[in-house]
This record gives structure tokens, C-alpha cells and sequence, in this order.
């Protein structure tokens, strides 16, 4: 057999991911991540599957054929940096198309190294105050959840002079979808929840029946009633559903920032308290993709010999991850007051990495008269990257397909697990709104 052969019979094999060596002095060491960026980006130019993930690819690919030698060593360093900044830490690359993936003996780890030189460029530089501003998501959100000055945010974001203003001195985007924040935040609206003791849980599979709420800072600032409404439904199908008493940000968007002290400051604040209700018999649902991926992925990656993260992750579940499990096991409910027709669905990346398979579409299928067709396309929101100045343009074409996809459709319903791709998305569509798959089960469930 040639070697090429061996090399692709090698990578039959599952994919494997090697724990985050972040604390380690040679991970900041520039010439070491230089070196082993142009080892990847190699290898990425003699395959190029991944054109039409993001521009992270393109930038790269169009930069090696402009070069004189139209190979990777003609590449101006300073063009890494723009490939580095390009990347979201979306993970699709290394989940659906890299064929040359731990255990293949490149072992090529496209987004992590990715976020190596994220981190060793804060390390050195910082980061700007849009930037932290943008990925300062607890602060933020707690200052702009005072009422007055919750309607003057509103307010700005609703004018096109203060979405002017807001570009020229922070480099948000003036089209950039950006959230509403609210005052009565979701921590307020399902406070009850504190008193739940949980003594009603029906444990079956692997389903402990009792589940911890984990609000994350969008659900509970800009879009509570997806909290409201994941609460809802589990209620009904008789899951006991608990609030911790403090939460922070997962660290997401500093971890996209390269901010990896922050990421285990906030760990630090979260995992405690997290660990504490998973000794005590609970189960961990978060409606928002990124963080259940956060505590699933990255956290357990980073801090490998932490047993609390490693038993948080074990305990992490997307909601409807959960409720199929409930489903198999016959303890969903299906009462259902209404069809939903067809719905158009788009499958956020940081779900479709955690390789639990499609099940919003299964449990939504469920509800009678009811169709739903998955979009596995990125929405080109990723976090921050769409509503910065200088990518909101390239965001938009990275959505474009799913906007067309959508608008085809004729669906009765356009919705997504992540709310800022459904914002991104549905701010090119005329007829639909951004919706949020557990809310349109709760409107099927009619509670």
C-alpha cells in the first residue's frame, strides 16, 4: 500500500482532541507557533476542502496564489494574522471536513491553533476596548439590565445615529444585528425556581430527570424568555427544573478573544458551584449552543486533570439532546395542541460539532403535521465576529446561502438554537422573524 494510502487508512479512526498545553511557556513561544503555522497552513493549501467554511480559508488560499512562489513560504507573515483573525472558533473544520485529524500523524488541529496565536497575541498586546467591551458579556449585560439604562441602550441600538456613533467609536457594525437587553431578566422572571427541590425526578437512561438551569448571559439578558420557555416545556413533561444561585459568563467569547486567563477566572467562579448541584443528583441544560459546548469541549480540553470540570461535562446536555434521551425511554410527553407546518431550521456550527446528531429536528418531527428542514450552514454570526466594523460584510456572505435557503422555503416558522445566528439570518429575510426552537415547542405543547 502507498504511503498516501496508509495516511488516509490511518484516518478512519475517530477523531481525537489533545488537551490545551495553554499554561505551557512555549505555546507563547512565536517562533514555535510561526513555525507550526506554516507547517498547517501547508497542508492546508495542498487540500483546500475547507473554502466554504469561512474566510479564514479563502484569505489564506487567495494569499498563496498571489504570491511569487504560489506556495505557503511566499506568504507575507503579517497575512497570517489576517487568516488567525478570520477564525471564529467555529470547529466545523475540524469536525466535518479535515481528513488529517488527530490520530493522523499531522495531526492537524486547525482551530486550536487558531486560538494558540489568539492567546499568545493577547498575551503580548491585549486586546482593544471594543473587544473587551464585546466579549465582557457579564458586565455588560448587569449595567445595561438597570432599567433606565436599559431603554437608553435600546434606544441607541434603535436609532441610526446612535448605531453611527456606535460604529465610529467602538467599530460595531451599524448593521450588525445587536440584542435587546432587558431589566426583568430571565434570573428574575423564574426566581421560583430556586425553591425546587427536585424530589419528583423520574430518572431513565442516562437522565438523572432533575435538571439545572444554566441561564447563560444571553438567555437571561437579551432573550429570557428562551429561559421561560426551555422551563416551560421541561415542566411539563414533569422534569424538575433549578437555578443555581450565582452564574457567570462560560467564557466563550473571552476564549475567542485569546483572553485564557479570564476563561479560568470565570471557571473558577462557575465550576464550584456547578460540580456542587451535579454531586447532588442534577443534570446541566443551557439553551444557548457555544456555552453547552463550552463545558462539554473546551473547558474539560483546558483543564484536563480537573475532576469538577470533568463531572460538570459529563452532566452537560443540549436541551433537546435531553429530551430525546427522555423520549427513548418513553417519559416525553407528546400532548400536542398544534402543528408547526414546515419549519426551516438552521443547525448552529457549536451544535453540530457536539455530534449529538440532529435532535431539535427529532423532537420537533414529533409534533403531528409538522416538517422540518435542516440547514447545516453557518450563519457567519460566531460570536462577535459579525457585529465587528471590518467583518460584517464578509459575515453577511458567509449567510447568504442559509438567507436564500430560508427564503425558498415557504416555511410557517424560521428558527435556530443559536438566537444571534436567527438574528443574523433573519435580518436578510422580509417574512420572518428569528425564532427559538424550544419556544415553538412550547407553543406546540399550547402551556
Amino acid at each position: 500500500m502507498s504511503e498516501s494510502g496508509k495516511k488516509r487508512e490511518g484516518n478512519l479512526e475517530a477523531p481525537t482532541r489533545h488537551a490545551i498545553d495553554w499554561r505551557a511557556d512555549d505555546y507563547y513561544d512565536e517562533e514555535a507557533l510561526f513555525d507550526e503555522l506554516e507547517r498547517v497552513f501547508d497542508i492546508c493549501h495542498g487540500c483546500r476542502r475547507c473554502f466554504n467554511l469561512c474566510n479564514a480559508f479563502p484569505t489564506l488560499f487567495d494569499a498563496v496564489d498571489d504570491s511569487e512562489t504560489m506556495e505557503v513560504d511566499g506568504v507575507d507573515k503579517k497575512v497570517y494574522w489576517d487568516v488567525v483573525d478570520h477564525c471564529y472558533l467555529c470547529d466545523m473544520c475540524y469536525m466535518s471536513k479535515c481528513p488529517y485529524v488527530p490520530p493522523h500523524e499531522w495531526n492537524v488541529d486547525f482551530p486550536h491553533l487558531m486560538l494558540r496565536a489568539k492567546a499568545g497575541r493577547f498575551r503580548k498586546e491585549g486586546a482593544s476596548v471594543r473587544d473587551k467591551v464585546l466579549s465582557s458579556t457579564d458586565t455588560v449585560g448587569k449595567l445595561a439590565g438597570i432599567p433606565v439604562v436599559a431603554g437608553l441602550v435600546n434606544a441607541t441600538n434603535r436609532s441610526a445615529a446612535g448605531r453611527a456613533v456606535l460604529e465610529k467609536t467602538l467599530g460595531v457594525h451599524r448593521h450588525a444585528p445587536v440584542p435587546e437587553y432587558h431589566s426583568a431578566s430571565a434570573r428574575k422572571k423564574l426566581r421560583h425556581l430556586a425553591k425546587t427541590d427536585g424530589a419528583a425526578a423520574q430518572p431513565a437512561g442516562d437522565t438523572r430527570g432533575k435538571v439545572l438551569l444554566y441561564l447563560t448571559c444571553y438567555g437571561n439578558r437579551n432573550r429570557p424568555a428562551i429561559d421561560e420557555d426551555l422551563a416551560a416545556v421541561f415542566a411539563h413533561n414533569d422534569i424538575p427544573v433549578a437555578l443555581a444561585s450565582k452564574e457567570a459568563c462560560c467564557g466563550m467569547p473571552k476564549l475567542e478573544l485569546g483572553d485564557l486567563e479570564a476563561v479560568e477566572a470565570l471557571k473558577n467562579t462557575n465550576i464550584p458551584e456547578l460540580a456542587a448541584w451535579v454531586d447532588k443528583g442534577w443534570d446541566i441544560v443551557t439553551p444557548i449552543p457555544s456555552c453547552t459546548l463550552m463545558y462539554k469541549q473546551e473547558l474539560p480540553l483546558m483543564f484536563p486533570d480537573d475532576p469538577d470540570v470533568l463531572k460538570v461535562r459529563d452532566a452537560m446536555f443540549d436541551p433537546f439532546e435531553y429530551l430525546m434521551l427522555r423520549h427513548r425511554e418513553g417519559l416525553l410527553k407528546t400532548d400536542f395542541k398544534k402543528s408547526l407546518g414546515k419549519v426551516s431550521y438552521q443547525v448552529a456550527c457549536h451544535l453540530r460539532v457536539q455530534n449529538i446528531g440532529l435532535k431539535t429536528r427529532d423532537v420537533l418531527q414529533l409534533v403531528p403535521e409538522t416538517t422540518v428542514e435542516a440547514i447545516e450552514r453557518c450563519s457567519g454570526h460566531d460570536g462577535t465576529y459579525a457585529v465587528k466594523k471590518e467583518f460584517h460584510e464578509v459575515s453577511r456572505k458567509i449567510a447568504r446561502p442559509v438567507v436564500n435557503k430560508v427564503g425558498k422555503s415557504e416555511a410557517n416558522a424560521f428558527v435556530s438554537d443559536c438566537p444571534m445566528a436567527a438574528e443574523q439570518i433573519a435580518q436578510g429575510l422580509d417574512n420572518y422573524e428569528a425564532g427559538h426552537p424550544i419556544s415553538l415547542l412550547r407553543s406546540a405543547y399550547g402551556i
